[in-house]
């Protein structure tokens, strides 16, 4: 155990992120370390608890993926902003030109709104649609044209919106004021069933839309929710944060598998090296064994000093990928038919946060040494991050107006 709490500490040298990044290291490295050093490490469980409320006598439907004939994902991130704006023609250039062929698409943002003009009863009921993308059907008319495979991100859990909305739904701290992290954002309750249905049921309309996947991002707790959990008011059960989280991915997949539609999750790279982590509930085993797609994040920049054995994870990016990926294959494996697909998130941006000497400048090169990093450890899909959509090889990026 002393091994593994030393390890961990190195997580606090890790700084910044975006996408579900914006947890700071030193909060997720307590997370983990509490996990490791007072609690019982979590073990994939036979069975999840069902939906909130619902009775739970049953063991879990088989996953079946839904597309077996999908090709191998190669995409890039892509923000309501922009697929509603004047860099998508740019970005579909970029597709059209390389090998890449999908789009991850926000459909409920960071902050908690509804990217479209949702018509939707039960959305506009918990929702806030803000229209950046003002023709969602012509978008998805556009992406069928150029034969690009898309994916709809769900910001789960993180949902400044609807918890201002609803503070019932959140977490209030003993003054009865929100709860909320340092960027003033607040998350909703994870135990809630009505935060669930509102959440697949955007899924459902996304695959509606005609979205092939459904990306479920900040599928977790708040950052550091197990240091003040007992002092908030909130709706519980008595399930743990792990199945409860785990009871979600489930949820989802058994109401979306039918559509016809996959189900992916994000989650932090370095999952796949430590034990779960119980305080922000997220466990990389007990989620892979309900999705289709597992997407870890394993940006070279999100890992410190001494991970894979390297003073500078930024400046490897090649080595960083393949440490990440030989824990990742560690953690899976063993899970036989129940194993998803693995499709990192790789790094196409700069993490000059990390100061002088310890990050280089991204670009092409080492895009492509992480891509190069992936098929030498047999995985071979992959996303590109990058919050701004300026993506290294779009040479036309610099020259866009927004």
């Amino acid at each position: 155990m002393d091994i593994i709490l030393s390890s961990l500490l190195l997580l606090y040298g890790l700084m910044g992120g975006n996408g579900d990044q914006d947890i700071t290291a030193q909060q997720l490295a307590v997370s983990y370390i509490n996990a490791a050093a007072g609690t019982t490490i979590v073990q994939p469980a036979e069975g999840y608890p069902a939906l909130p409320g619902e009775s739970d006598n049953s063991a879990p439907a088989a996953k079946t993926d839904p597309q077996p004939d999908a090709p191998e994902i190669k995409g890039i991130y892509v923000s309501a902003y922009s697929a509603g704006g004047a860099r998508m023609p740019s970005l579909i250039k970029l597709v059209d030109d390389t090998e890449l062929n999908s789009m991850v698409i926000d459909m409920k943002d960071d902050n908690g709104y509804i990217t479209y003009a949702t018509e939707t009863p039960e959305l506009l009921d918990l929702g806030t649609p803000q229209k950046y993308i003002g023709d969602i059907k012509g978008l998805m008319d556009t992406l069928k044209q150029h034969n690009i495979y898309p994916i709809a991100r769900i910001v789960t859990f993180k949902d400044t919106m609807l918890a201002t909305k609803h503070p019932e739904l959140s977490f209030l701290q003993a003054d009865g004021t929100l709860l909320k992290n340092s960027k003033g954002e607040s998350f909703v309750n994870p135990y809630s069933e009505k935060v669930w249905k509102y959440n697949v049921d955007i899924a459902k309309e996304a695959a509606r839309l005609g979205f092939k996947e459904i990306q479920f991002d900040y599928v977790r707790f708040p950052e550091g929710f197990e240091t003040n959990a007992d002092t908030l008011t909130y709706e519980k059960t008595d399930k743990s944060r792990v199945d409860t989280i785990a009871g979600f991915v489930k949820y989802a997949r058994q109401q979306l598998e039918p559509l016809g539609v996959r189900v992916s999750v994000d989650i932090f790279g370095y999952a796949a090296s430590v034990p779960a982590a119980q305080g922000i509930g997220q466990d990389f085993v007990k989620i892979s064994n309900d999705v289709h797609v597992i997407s870890p994040m394993i940006y070279p920049s999100h890992y410190s000093s001494g991970w894979f054995h390297l003073d500078d994870p930024d400046m490897n990016p090649y080595a960083t990928i393949k440490g990440a990926m030989e824990d990742t294959h560690k953690k899976l494996d063993p899970m036989g038919s129940l194993k998803p697909v693995i499709r990192p998130w790789i790094q196409d941006f700069t993490a000059n946060w990390l100061g002088r000497g310890h990050y280089m400048k991204y670009g092409k090169e080492q895009v492509e040494q992480q891509i190069k990093a992936l098929k030498d450890s047999g995985v071979n899909e992959y996303l590109l991050w990058n919050a701004g959509n300026k993506y290294s090889f779009d040479t036309s990026a610099s020259a866009d107006p927004d």
